[in-house]
């Protein structure tokens, strides 16, 4: 009777000590990001009518000597309810005639939700902007579809933003912080995978380090021209407006 009590007693401890890992959050840590650029496809939609003649001839050449998808890294602090986003420093992308900005990372981002409040170093034609507004807000739909990133389990959540890029994400309620790569949230945990189908980009989680993040290791960033979204967009028609087709793939890198 005395070894089944003792077996008894393992048992539950072994199964209450699966529950909890089973159960665990993880409040603060370092997310490493993969941003993925499908090169091909967005050099090809930069080909029109009018300069087809000799753009062609520029995609086949850039084929010749470059791979399809361009791999930028960065890192997401988080803890205490706050997030730092920060691209790994990197040779910037500019290739003639091709507009890549929406390749290139130009922002370090700093979320507060605590107070719904994000502040964002952005560099835009060789001026820095210290962008300095409310976090923005995404009207996203979460669906039924799963899938596992970085060793998380993460649910399905669709949106549009800016009137028409349409964005795919996947978090996971099992980090605590509502936060995700570049300045996408709103969702009940932590973004851990974000795709732009149509513009031909991605933003997934490679590795999450569950450790205690110093709190004076996330910190807004203090350099640049303050801004808020409103004077930061009116900055950017003014500069984009006679640029036609070119600029909007500036507006959207910048705004992302």
């Amino acid at each position: 009777m005395k070894k089944l009590t003792i077996t008894i007693c393992c048992i539950l401890i072994l199964a209450g000590n699966c529950l909890a890992q089973e159960t665990r959050f993880t409040p603060s840590g370092i997310i490493e990001f993969e941003k993925k650029s499908n090169m091909y496809a967005i050099f090809s939609k930069q080909i029109n009518k009018d300069n087809k003649s000799w753009m062609e001839n520029e995609l086949d050449n850039y084929k010749k000597s470059n791979p399809q998808f361009k791999v930028s890294k960065s890192i997401l602090k988080f803890g205490n309810n706050k997030t730092l986003f920060t691209p790994v420093e990197e040779e910037r992308i500019s290739i003639g005639y091709f507009e890549t900005e929406i390749v290139n990372q130009n922002s370090v981002i700093y979320t507060d939700f605590n107070s719904e409040m994000s502040i964002a170093q952005k560099s835009i034609f060789e001026q820095t902007f210290l962008l300095k507004d409310s976090t923005r807000k995404i009207n996203w739909k979460i669906t039924d579809e799963t899938r596992d990133i970085a060793g998380y389990s993460c649910r399905r959540a669709n949106a549009i933003i800016m009137d028409s890029v349409y964005v795919v994400a996947f978090f996971t309620n099992k980090i605590l912080v509502t936060g995700g790569p570049e300045s996408f949230t709103g969702l009940p945990g932590m973004i851990l995978g974000v795709a732009l189908p149509h513009e031909n980009i991605s933003w997934f989680a490679t590795k999450i380090t569950d450790i205690a993040v110093p709190e004076n290791a996330i910190t807004p960033p203090k350099k640049g021209k303050p801004v808020d979204n409103k004077s930061f967009k009116e900055t950017l028609d003014k500069t984009l407006k006679e640029w036609g087709a070119h600029g909007l793939f500036y507006l959207k890198a910048f705004q992302l």
